[in-house]
Formats: C-alpha cells, sequence, structure tokens
C-alpha cells in the first residue's frame, strides 16, 4: 500500500551555513562598523543573536531571514524569544523547532480528513504516515499540504510504492 511521511526537519547544515553568511554581512556592513555584534549557533537548537541596542538586532534578524530563506529554510520553524536590553547589550535567543506537535499533528489530520481524498493518516510521534490505495491520492494530499497556511513548515519523505 504506497504511504509517505510528514515531517518537520531542518538541514542543520544549511542553518549553519547561513548564521556563518550573516556573521560575514554583520563584520563587512558599513552601519555595523565598530560593533561588536555576532550570531551564535548554541547546540544546534538555539541561535544567540548579540548587539548593542534593539534597533541592530532588528537589523540582524532581517539579515538571518533574507540567509535562511536563501538556503531553503521555513521562518516557521524559528521560535524568536524576547528582545533583552541590559548592560549596553541587547541580546535575543531564537530556537529552531524541528518536529510536529500533537497539536499541530491533529490539525493536519483533521485538515486530510475533511478533504474527504481517500487516505488515512496517521500519528507516529513528531510525525505524521498517510497511507492510501492509490499514488494519485497521496499526491493530492500532497499537493493540498503544501497549500495549507500550516503553523510548522513540513516535508515529505520516505515515499512508498
Amino acid at each position: 500500500m504506497p504511504s509517505f511521511d510528514v515531517v518537520s526537519e531542518l538541514n542543520g547544515h544549511e542553518v549553519t551555513n547561513a548564521v556563518d553568511q550573516a556573521n560575514r554581512e554583520v563584520i563587512t556592513r558599513y552601519d555595523f562598523k565598530g560593533v561588536d555584534a555576532k550570531f551564535e549557533l548554541k547546540d544546534k537548537k538555539t541561535l544567540v543573536l548579540e548587539a548593542q541596542n534593539k534597533m541592530q538586532l532588528r537589523q540582524m534578524n532581517e539579515m538571518l531571514g533574507l540567509k535562511l530563506i536563501n538556503r531553503g529554510i521555513d521562518l516557521k520553524s524559528l521560535d524568536k524569544g524576547d528582545m533583552v536590553e541590559s548592560n549596553l547589550r541587547a541580546t535575543q535567543t531564537i530556537t529552531l523547532k524541528e518536529g510536529i506537535e500533537q497539536a499541530a499533528a491533529k490539525k493536519i489530520v483533521k485538515l486530510i480528513k475533511d478533504s474527504k481524498i481517500k487516505v488515512q493518516a496517521q500519528v507516529q510521534g513528531e510525525q505524521l504516515r498517510v497511507t492510501g490505495k492509490k499514488r494519485d491520492d497521496l499526491q493530492q494530499v500532497m499537493q493540498m499540504l503544501k497549500g495549507a497556511d500550516l503553523e510548522v513548515p513540513v516535508q515529505f519523505n520516505n515515499f512508498r510504492d
């Protein structure tokens, strides 16, 4: 029986490359000359932005967003924390989200069931398995999920015939 998995994953290598590119841009930009501003990737799941004030942090957020988009990473996978200003430093912590949470998974299953396509969807940990009798039905579900406004970025893998 044909099936595929709906997952929400990040390519860690692309995230690292985007952070490195953003760091290089901060160093070379004129409006950041003489400013100790940097992006720091900690434990592959946490990103810390440091600058002298909140305005520079906002500019750094834009820079990072552009670099991530160019690398094919959806910005929905970022969970931005509050900007904290203390001792002439401003910091912001960004958490990188992977996996589909239970609430989001239930919404996706409900969306698939409401579409009346003859497939079954079941939650398996942090991913969903969609099975059906026809390959065309599975492709219809993929197209529907790509067009849907979901709160998590989704990818499709493990397509079996």
